[in-house]
């Protein structure tokens, strides 16, 4: 006698599920930084930004750089600013009022709810400061709020400082993707990592705690580490 039949397994109803709009070009303003759209008048400044990386290092996992003057860098910039997607952003230091830094957002499945973060160029002067952090938490923020329901960060495998600051986030690993890519000539693996809808409430908490202005000393010292703050909440979710 045959078994009984039985319903296949299916994932969680999804009622009222609407897709997102697909992201424009937002100004995203916070205390210390700025996203707007990546214009041609950036490209000038950008360049200045990234050439104090003396050795080019900040282009080692990047699919482009490092470029080898400035006419080569602005006609990237020109190119990259038609794009929708990726969708490119410069990131204004507020304090300096000057371009330091670009990301993007990039494949952006609106169907599913699912976009991605990257294109990550930050300027040495940019690098590990409060203005970094921010950008990368607004751009977060408003992903969920336009009804994203994943936000994703991808890298080079072999980019631990990419993968450190995934983790700092709150991103949360999901696993390898082995011989993903070539890039420049290169074998690349690619880690995966995400955020989804569900977590960013408890998250966004502990980003807004780490960037409020008491956190941080007379000297711009941090009291409390954004990693310690976001690592309870990845740690409940392995």
């Amino acid at each position: 006698m045959p078994p009984p039949s039985q319903d296949p397994p299916l994932g969680a109803a999804l009622p009222g599920w609407t897709p997102p709009p697909v992201p424009a070009h937002p100004l995203l303003c916070g205390q210390h930084a700025r996203l707007e759209a990546l214009q041609p008048g950036h490209g000038a400044a950008l360049f200045r930004a990234f050439a104090e990386d003396l050795a080019g290092r900040m282009w080692a996992y990047m699919p482009y750089g490092p470029f080898e003057n400035a006419g080569t860098y602005q006609a990237w910039v020109e190119e990259q600013c038609g794009s929708a997607d990726p969708l490119f952003f410069a990131i204004v230091e507020l304090e300096s009022g000057q371009p330091r830094g670009v990301a993007a957002y990039l494949r952006i499945d609106a169907k599913n709810g699912c976009i991605e973060i990257g294109h990550l160029a930050f300027a040495p002067r940019l690098q590990r400061t409060i203005a970094a952090t921010e950008a990368l938490f607004l751009l977060l923020d408003h992903a969920f709020a336009l009804g994203y329901r994943r936000v994703e960060w991808k890298c080079n495998a072999l980019n631990a400082a990419s993968r450190r600051a995934a983790q700092r986030l709150g991103f949360r690993y999901e696993g390898l993707f082995r011989q993903a890519a070539v890039v420049k000539g290169r074998n690349r693996d690619t880690a995966w990592y995400a955020v989804l809808d569900g977590e960013w409430p408890t998250l966004r908490s502990a980003h807004q705690q780490w960037l409020a202005a008491e956190n941080f000393d007379a000297a711009g010292r941090q009291r409390l580490a954004l990693a310690d703050l976001t690592r309870p909440h990845v740690a409940a979710r392995n």
